[in-house]
């Protein structure tokens, strides 16, 4: 009996359908992320587990319970489970912090956690990520944010909150994880069981627990932004200064911690309501300990993480713009070998023109290569047989209309076309949009 294999559970398929929603994602994100001066780095899908046990924390839910980690021989290796740490440790180990700073890189990447799957949280996602290393300046977390908020704003996603936090420093968090132990000790009886370890060794994150009971014990905990020193305060307040001279609206939210242990400082989220539980579509901040904490200099870093199915998620519920597919430009229908064999080399010479070109590899009939041309949504057709190949010439029929032209079948078949193909834009188009529109075609 044939095996049934499916895809692994919290995993995706994304179908030729689909992929013009990604691009649309993905060149708004490049181009964007360029325009601030960030660079594309790509770094591995695996790294030592160490890198992640010392950059992300040991008592956070990513390494207690989400890591997919793997041995080989006496190697172990952990998939990302983010995408900052492997990029902070590929900027030491090929030592981008040796050159000009501030460094700005950016990453489209996969990352992997073993979660409960659930409509915008996966076992394997999405990222689109940027780091800067080097600034310390609340004006380099505003131009982070800022960042973020273009990439949101050109997608058209709407009714998107931003919220802000500082979490402090190591100096203020002394005092705060006093302050945290001394509550959450009166009740750690009713903490669950990664909880109470975390109690002891870092009693923040049990405000990021995903328990409803701890949730609800830590509603009334106090609050980071309450114990900021005059450093870390004074930096939180000039950051809300430049934001409101971007004209970015914020909220302060006192109880964002974010998940992982890197952050110092800065921390925000660009939420959503729309698309249930898992709203948090973009999350980041400041981690300046990092890079000193993985063998570096003391750099002060920043950054954000976005992720792309849950931007998708948002962008189907808003019922957003994408980039138009590309289609058939122009679909050749044949009758015999000699009318294939003319049909490959007219296809090649308008693929190298930038066109889309078919013609039948099923050995279909004319009518049944017509209806598949329809199906392509093609905008022109070609039939070739005996006749056209004696003549060397043949009719370019538009589908849309159902106009028909006489174009040769010689060695400028191409530039005619381009002809035809022009002058059918310009029908009802202001020259502008025309030019626009034939430059387009010329660039994708």
């Amino acid at each position: 009996m044939a095996m049934n294999i499916k895809r692994p559970n919290g995993t995706e398929d994304v179908l030729p359908k689909d992929a013009h929603k990604w691009h649309t994602i993905e060149k708004i994100a490049r181009e964007t992320a360029e325009s601030f001066g960030f660079g594309e780095i790509r770094v591995p899908t695996f790294e030592n587990t160490e890198l992640f046990l010392r950059s992300v924390g040991e008592t956070t839910d990513v390494v207690q319970k989400e890591m997919y980690t793997v041995k080989a021989k006496e190697t172990e290796f952990t998939l990302r489970p983010e995408g900052t740490a492997g990029t902070i440790r590929a900027m030491l180990q090929n030592g981008l912090l040796n050159e000009a700073l501030p460094q700005r890189v950016y990453y489209l990447t996969s990352c992997f956690r073993h979660e409960r799957p659930q409509a915008g949280r996966l076992r394997e996602f999405h990222q689109f990520g940027v780091e800067m290393a080097g600034s310390a300046s609340p004006a380099a977390d505003a131009e982070v944010i800022s960042l973020a908020k273009i990439v949101l704003d050109r997608l058209g996603i709407k009714n998107i909150e931003l919220y802000i936090n500082s979490i402090g420093c190591p100096d203020c968090r002394k005092k705060y994880h006093e302050a945290l132990r001394a509550y959450f000790e009166n009740r750690k009886d009713e903490l669950c069981d990664t909880c109470l370890t975390r109690l002891d060794k870092n009693p923040m994150r049990i405000l990021d627990c995903k328990s409803p009971i701890c949730g609800d014990i830590a509603k009334d905990a106090p609050l980071i932004i309450d114990f900021l020193c005059e450093d870390c305060s004074s930096h939180f307040e000039k950051l809300q200064s430049h934001l409101t001279n971007l004209g970015i609206e914020f909220k302060i939210n006192p109880k964002i911690v974010r998940g992982l242990d890197y952050y110092t400082k800065t921390v925000f989220e660009f939420v959503t309501t729309e698309i249930g539980a898992q709203g948090t579509v973009c999350g980041g901040g400041r981690y300046d300990g990092l890079i000193e904490q993985l063998g570096g200099q003391h750099t002060p870093a920043l950054g954000f993480g976005m992720g792309l199915e849950r931007l998708l998620l948002v962008m189907e519920k808003q019922s957003c713009e994408y980039l138009t597919p590309k289609k058939c430009d122009l679909y050749i229908a044949t009758m015999g070998d000699d009318a294939l064999g003319k049909a490959m080399t007219l296809a090649a010479s308008m693929r190298e023109f930038g066109y889309y070109a078919e013609f039948d590899l099923m050995n279909r009939g004319i009518k049944a290569q017509m209806k598949y041309a329809n199906k392509l949504g093609a905008a022109f057709t070609l039939v070739l047989g005996d006749n056209e190949l004696s003549e060397g010439k043949a009719k370019l029929k538009e589908m849309k209309t159902g106009e028909e032209t006489e174009i040769l079948l010689d060695d400028k078949f191409t530039v005619n076309f381009d002809a035809v193909y022009f002058d059918k834009l310009m029908e009802g188009l202001e020259e502008q949009e025309v030019l626009g529109a034939f430059g387009k075609k010329e660039n994708d």
